[in-house]
């Protein structure tokens, strides 16, 4: 499957990893990288930049394929060292980055100092074209689907995907919503050039996260996550749980006097981080898409990215013979 991404990153098949954090790690970014995709590192996931380092090493250990580094520019409770993190894997050889949040702007000059491809993740056209101004080499276009952060548009990617497709001329991954072969087939004929992928990927054996968040995703389905932060303008997507729905009830009581502290305690990232590695579901708020109505199984990622690239090949051919 020949796209302007598996040029532009030398991967085998146009399919990316999403970074995610507490779930990027060398475990399933070298198992996705080594299955023809390319897998991911999440900086954040590490305690420092040295830790960061020591990852980047231990998955080129794991793999001789391409991987990237996500590196997610938020609002943070605390300050964070968004450069030394760039700095430090600039310096471990990466060449893939994958920013998201904020502009990647600040940083451009250390990447571009490397010869690092950027693939900047965005919820809305226009930023998708400030990303290309300021020189990154893709765009992974962010639907409304989406785990995580899906912005304040709220515009799903079969709307999203063309829109960019007609104003871009970087290439596009498409990002939310996409968990099996149908997804993929779809993308492309949408004008994408790739899909990235979080959820799916969670539920895989080689995903380092406890086997009862895998087995809850294959469990739930399609109406099992919630949005929350709307009104602080920072919406988030989160799987539906115990804790989620007590924050959705804070933010129903608080209305227009909601602020990040009435939440801080249940959305707090480690008590997510205790999910993925205890196995609690219940303990924390955590992020999933809507994909995981598409989760039947826990394949490995070379099972997973085998079946979706050949059956999207007999769909995309089978669809095709409509109109022969």
């Amino acid at each position: 499957m020949r796209t302007r991404i598996t040029e532009l990153l030398g991967i085998r098949y146009p399919i990316v990893q999403g970074g995610m954090q507490w779930v990027g790690k060398a475990e399933l970014a070298s198992a996705v990288s080594n299955a023809g995709g390319l897998g991911i590192l999440t900086a954040l996931t590490q305690p420092s930049p040295a830790a960061l380092a020591d990852e980047i090493r231990r998955c080129r250990e794991m793999t001789d394929k391409p991987f990237g580094v996500n590196l997610t520019l938020l609002p943070s409770l605390k300050p964070i060292p968004y450069e030394e993190y760039a700095w430090a894997a600039v310096e471990a050889g990466v060449k893939i980055f994958e920013t998201a949040g904020r502009s990647p702007d600040a940083l451009m000059p250390i990447f571009n100092g490397a010869g690092a491809v950027v693939i900047h993740k965005c919820t809305s056209v226009r930023h998708a074209l400030t990303a290309q101004r300021i020189g990154c080499a893709a765009v992974s276009v962010d639907g409304f689907e989406c785990a995580g952060h899906p912005g304040e548009d709220d515009i799903p990617n079969l709307v999203l995907l063309p829109r960019a497709a007609d104003e871009l001329q970087v290439p596009i991954i498409a990002s939310g919503g996409i968990g099996d072969e149908r997804g993929l087939a779809a993308a492309l004929v949408l004008g994408a050039d790739g899909v990235n992928m979080g959820t799916r990927f969670m539920a895989t054996r080689e995903a380092p996260i406890h086997q009862n968040v895998k087995e809850a995703l294959v469990g739930a389905t399609e109406l099992d996550t919630i949005h929350l932060l709307r009104q602080l303008r920072n919406t988030a997507r989160y799987f539906r749980n115990s804790v989620s729905m007590e924050a959705h009830e804070i933010e129903k009581h608080k209305g227009a006097e909601l602020t990040i502290e009435d939440l801080a305690p249940l959305i707090n990232g480690q008590r997510g981080r205790k999910v993925y590695e205890d196995g609690d579901v219940e303990a924390g708020v955590w992020t999933a898409s809507p994909v995981s109505g598409l989760i039947n199984d826990i394949p490995t990622c070379e099972e997973l990215i085998a079946r979706m690239v050949t059956t999207a090949r007999q769909i995309l051919n089978e669809r095709l013979a409509v109109f022969a």
